[in-house]
């Protein structure tokens, strides 16, 4: 049997310039025994330009939006150009519409208000790692009030009946597992689809699929 510090656990980094909320951030992380806090910094141009360096490649990045210089939304691609597999969480005060909007067209996986819990914070980690998109309650009605008020582009990107089918399931919110139950088809099966689907809309995560599919109709 293998020990448990023998386990890999998910590579985190904060990005966060309240002392106070990084540490406990950084605290909490450290404290699942699946998931471990490789490094934290108080601005996005500390973070790029360590990840530039090749020194750090983190499975997820919880990036604060107010930040001195570069904000996060700004850095949401630039995070994602260098390391393209890291899923980013914003985790902010800011639950505006614009705010919430950009950042997920931008690429984030996942939107947190700071007053979440921690066990909150933690579960949105492992839901956005099983290919879902956390939000709290109130930001998930901004988004569906939001784009209420967009009219609808009609674009064909060649989307099978499958892959309309599991986009519609990612939109109601379900992870890769429960769409393979629901759909009697393997994990494997479903990331193979997600990886099509998100080629052929250009998007980079399920959030940003998801923030497509309702802004342009196609479900």
């Amino acid at each position: 049997m293998k020990n448990l510090n023998d386990i890999k656990r998910t590579e985190v980094v904060v990005i966060e310039d309240n002392k106070l909320f990084r540490k406990t951030l950084v605290d909490f992380i450290n404290q699942s025994s699946e998931m471990s806090c490789i490094n934290d910094f108080i601005s996005c141009e500390d973070a790029i330009e360590k990840m530039k360096s090749n020194e750090l490649d983190p499975s997820i990045i919880l990036l604060d939006i107010g930040l001195p210089g570069m904000n996060g939304i700004e850095a949401i691609p630039i995070l994602k150009s260098i390391s393209p597999s890291a899923k980013i969480i914003m985790l902010t005060i800011q639950d505006d519409n614009e705010s919430i909007f950009n950042a997920i067209c931008n690429g984030a996986s996942g939107y947190l208000l700071k007053d979440s819990s921690s066990d909150k914070i933690i579960n949105a980690v492992k839901e956005v790692l099983d290919g879902g998109a956390p939000m709290n309650s109130s930001i998930a009605f901004k988004v569906l009030e939001m784009f209420k008020n967009f009219v609808p582009e009609k674009k064909d990107y060649n989307l099978s009946s499958r892959e309309i089918e599991i986009l519609q399931l990612l939109v109601e919110g379900l992870p890769k597992k429960l769409i393979a139950d629901k759909l009697s088809i393997s994990y494997h099966t479903v990331d193979s689809h997600l990886r099509k689907i998100y080629e052929k809309l250009k998007v980079h995560s399920a959030s940003s699929a998801v923030a497509k599919a309702l802004k342009e109709n196609l479900i």
